[in-house]
């Protein structure tokens, strides 16, 4: 099956000082791809070198065509959203009003508006909460939004930056299967970092592992999970 994400020899820095060394890896389309690693490894800086967010070098394809040199906007507009770790919902605006702010780039207004109530559909809590301050959401229902906002672009590929972080296992139980109905139901592909190993292999079709800013194992995440190492080092076993 041709790969919707192909990036090889992805290469970034920060300030001169390279971080990550080589970075090469797919991800098929309506699939889930989990990209793993300690505090420190590399998986953050890797979504922010596929969105052009920090200087970067390699190739990197996106359904089809090279995008390695375009800019962050352009690289939104081709249809991938990124929910960035710390969520970056805006605070100060409803959650409608963020909402709308994920469909900046659209023109297709009654288009746009039936996507925000099939966003409600996904986030009911949302719904009740459209014209609440987006900050005195609480930290689940702002990642929710967070998610919500991204998926007002219709993205093809959807990258996610530790959603789990500080949420209770409850609310991450509830993210993670709407993750799932929203690859099921729409075909959207998901680039998962997460720390919560256990967690990310348990939705994740393929897997990765990065450490120091290199691939040091990949395969289907089930026989990730069985990996005596990963299962000492990450899962607790």
């Amino acid at each position: 099956m041709t790969a919707l994400l192909e990036v090889e020899g992805l290469r970034a820095s920060y300030r001169g000082n390279e971080v990550l060394h080589g970075i090469g890896l797919r991800v098929a389309p309506a699939a889930i791809v989990a990209l793993l690693g300690a505090n420190g490894a590399g998986k953050t800086t890797t979504l922010r070198a596929l969105c052009r967010m920090i200087h970067t070098s390699g190739e990197v394809r996106f359904d089809g065509q090279d995008i390695g040199r375009l800019s962050t906007e352009q690289i939104v507009r081709r249809g991938i959203a990124h929910v960035p770790d710390g969520r970056g919902t805006f605070t100060g605006l409803t959650t409608e009003e963020n909402l709308q702010l994920g469909s900046y780039v659209r023109n297709d207004k009654l288009q746009v508006a039936q996507d925000r109530e099939r966003i409600f559909g996904y986030f009911p809590r949302l719904k009740e909460r459209r014209k609440q301050q987006a900050g005195t959401l609480s930290g689940g229902e702002q990642q929710m939004l967070a998610i919500g906002r991204a998926l007002m672009l219709r993205p093809k590929l959807l990258l996610l930056d530790e959603p789990s972080f500080g949420l209770a296992p409850l609310v991450v139980k509830e993210i993670f299967s709407i993750m799932r109905l929203i690859r099921e139901k729409e075909g959207v592909s998901i680039l998962l970092v997460e720390q919560n190993a256990s967690i990310a292999l348990g939705v994740a079709d393929h897997a990765y592992l990065i450490e120091t800013g290199r691939l040091v194992l990949s395969g289907p995440a089930d026989e990730i999970k069985r990996n005596d190492a990963v299962r000492r080092s990450y899962l607790g076993e």
